[in-house]
């Protein structure tokens, strides 16, 4: 038996601003959705700032849930395909309509975009046509053209689409076009938020965890791993490096004064993630730091940390207030994965009493004093890859 087939149509946003290079980002956005695809059966083309997507019936759940994770486009939208006909345009206004009142609304309105101009009517046109094939064919509806209940769409082409109901995008840039990042992955709320927002710039996200066991669990690096697999829900595979950090930890707790564990960590986990990004050729660094809201997140205790940095650190978040960044996590599923109450080696070690605002001098003087090379060479090298 012959399967229906739905058509989607995608609405690009920041990208269709692009100028001679507008295509690549395109072609780009077209083999993202085409790779978290996989195996579904799809078909995608590409036409006037617009993307059509084909699907058989029995996919549509699947791609659905793709589009509504595609960072790069502004919007999507069930459609139907009709025949460039105003009694074909009229009858398919009609069907909308009818599911339209059937969850709720009393009034409507159409709009309409003719990209093909040979047309015979034009947008106006076509509204009052349709719009007029609506109020024949179903009772109870009502036209509102300043705030409808629902709005019908109608974009002429080289065939019909109309549509009713339109889903918000990602928006954002295609995943890929931005370069690679690393991303330096804990357990918490803040990072997850960070990579995906770089992914949006259109940034392909690696990420590094740093795990110190047995201080820290395995079930804290295994939902490392599950933040990690989420953010690559968005924003492709995400490949994690895992650092085994005990030593370089346990080295700083014996040689440095405690007030400064933390910061000396960080600018570890700083020199250790400029080699690893060097290896794998990104060419920034991400973290999920805002300014004030821990003691290692002033001002001058984050010059401390990126003076270990041999790449620019990207910080999203340094002006997020903390609730903001918690919606961002519930709308992109890490927030529920971040609160389970596995600790990362960050807070295992944390001192009773951080230092608050390092001097650059002094916090260099006593890097040097713990002579770590070995211990980060040692990490480094002994690092796992995975795939998330």
């Amino acid at each position: 038996m012959k399967q229906t087939m739905n058509t989607y149509l995608l609405k690009l946003g920041e990208l269709t601003l692009k100028g001679g290079n507008r295509e690549e980002f395109e072609l780009c956005l077209k083999n993202n959705l085409r790779a978290m695809a996989g195996a579904t059966r799809l078909r995608i083309q590409m036409r006037d700032g617009r993307f059509f997507v084909r699907c058989p019936d029995s996919d549509a759940p699947l791609v659905e849930g793709i589009l509504s994770r595609l960072i790069g486009i502004a919007g999507w939208a069930k459609a139907e395909a009709v025949e460039k006909t105003m009694e074909a345009i009229g009858a398919a206004c009609a069907k909308v309509a009818l599911e339209a009142r059937g969850r709720g609304a009393k009034t409507f309105k159409i709009e309409a975009r003719r990209a093909d101009k040979s047309f015979p009517l034009d947008s106006y046109g076509i509204m009052r046509e349709a719009g007029g094939a609506v109020l024949d064919a179903v009772e109870g509806l009502a036209v509102d053209v300043k705030k409808p209940d629902a709005v019908i769409e109608v974009e002429v082409r080289d065939i019909v689409y109309v549509y009713g109901v339109s889903n918000e995008g990602r928006r954002g840039l295609p995943v890929g076009t931005g370069g690679r990042a690393l991303l330096l992955l804990s357990g918490g709320i803040d990072s997850p938020v960070a990579g995906y927002l770089m992914a949006k710039r259109g940034m392909r996200v690696s990420a590094v965890y740093f795990h110190a066991y047995p201080y820290t669990s395995k079930e804290a690096q295994e939902k490392v791993v599950d933040l990690a697999r989420q953010l690559g829900s968005f924003a492709l595979p995400v490949r994690l490096s895992v650092i085994p950090f005990t030593k370089v930890q346990l080295r700083i707790r014996e040689k440095a004064p405690a007030a400064w564990a933390t910061l000396l960590s960080r600018m570890a986990m700083m020199d250790i993630a400029s080699r690893l990004a060097g290896a794998i050729k990104a060419k920034c660094l991400i973290t999920g730091e805002s300014v004030g809201q821990v003691a290692s997140q002033t001002i001058e205790n984050m010059s401390c940390t990126e003076s270990r940095a041999s790449l620019p650190v990207l910080r999203p978040l340094v002006g997020t207030d903390k609730i903001d960044t918690i919606r961002i996590a519930q709308s992109i599923g890490t927030y529920d994965i971040s609160i389970q109450p596995f600790p990362d080696c960050c807070v295992v070690f944390s001192p009773r009493h951080p230092v608050l605002r390092g001097s650059l001098e002094e916090a260099n003087a006593l890097y040097q004093a713990l002579e770590l090379e070995p211990l980060l060479e040692e990490a480094f090298t002994g690092r796992e890859t995975l795939k998330c």
